[in-house]
């Protein structure tokens, strides 16, 4: 009999629970959790597709800014390229002047040289000439055929 009396006293006490409105409560409970919750996930959806958003934001920046380096690398490296051959090509344009000045320099002390040789071998002619023709010839002739001959032999040599 004790357990009919435990069952009464049971469904008694539900009784009383549903006069007072406590599975209402209890249910309500649980809605405002089940709201809770998920708000909370709708929350974290949002969060994670701003992530995702400037995940992709970034990842484009950087594959830009990776594009700009390679070509600001590369603009480097032609502009080097190109200034490498503008100062090997100024290079060899002062080596050819200045070889160009040298073999100037050289036809100039060439000529100078031709020239003064002449001169000499033109003085030294006239000088045996002279000594010859004196010892050969005495007198206002010898001085004659001296002058035309002086004059001859300068003429030819210069």
């Amino acid at each position: 009999m004790d357990t009919f009396w435990v069952g009464v006293a049971l469904v008694i006490f539900l009784g009383v629970l549903v006069y007072f409105g406590v599975p209402k409560a209890i249910v309500a409970a649980l809605d405002s959790r089940g709201e809770k919750v998920a708000q909370e996930l709708a929350e974290a959806r949002r969060l994670r597709q701003e992530a995702e958003k400037l995940l992709a934001e970034y990842d484009a920046k950087r594959k830009a800014a990776e594009s700009e380096a390679a070509a600001i690398i590369a603009a480097a490296n032609d502009e080097a390229k190109r200034l490498a051959a503008e100062a090997e090509a100024k290079l060899n344009d002062f080596v050819t002047r200045r070889t160009k000045s040298a073999e100037d320099k050289i036809a100039l002390a060439e000529s100078q040289a031709e020239a003064e040789v002449r001169a000499a071998a033109a003085e030294a002619a006239t000088r045996a000439a002279e000594v010859i023709i004196r010892s050969q010839v005495g007198g206002k002739t010898g001085e004659t055929l001296f002058a035309a001959g002086l004059q001859e032999v300068k003429a030819k040599l210069n």
